[in-house]
């Protein structure tokens, strides 16, 4: 039930998203609350109830946590982008560079830095190669889903 209902309406278009640290902590523990109650609590032998841990509820929905999901899902989206006709729209607007400098101060991260830094994570140095090899790149993006590495 969480992952056909509650996580489809909860990621909708989570491709394109940026995970900042407080919208990862915010999706965790909304996860955390909802299987909780789907799931409910724990009987010890002792006749006592106690809250499922988080280690639990990972096993319990087979370590594909929302944040892994999301990028996983970014990076089908990637992979789907750098497959596209360079006339396609969606890969104009993706490799367009705008004639403006960034503003001053720290530098917001990127879309495609956050896709980087996941490929850099799982320790993929081919991923171009790997784009152009369909079945490759579906199994790399199945792999993101339950990794610990992102």
């Amino acid at each position: 039930m969480y992952q056909t209902l509650v996580r489809t309406v909860v990621i909708y278009a989570c491709e394109t998203w940026v995970l900042k640290e407080n919208i990862k902590s915010k999706l965790r523990v909304f996860e955390r609350k909802v299987l909780r109650i789907i799931y409910g609590s724990a009987k010890e032998s002792d006749s006592t109830w106690r809250i499922k841990s988080n280690d639990e509820l990972n096993r319990l929905i087979g370590n594909k946590i929302i944040i892994n999901y999301i990028k996983a899902q970014r990076l089908a989206w990637f992979g789907q982008v750098h497959l596209m006709a360079d006339n396609s729209m969606v890969k104009k607007v993706y490799e367009w560079a705008p004639a403006l400098t960034r503003s001053l101060g720290r530098i917001k991260n990127r879309w495609e830095d956050d896709v980087n830094s996941d490929i850099t994570k799982m320790k993929t140095t081919n991923w171009k190669d790997c784009i152009g090899n369909r079945p490759k790149w579906k199994e790399f993006v199945e792999k993101a889903k339950t990794s610990l590495k992102l």
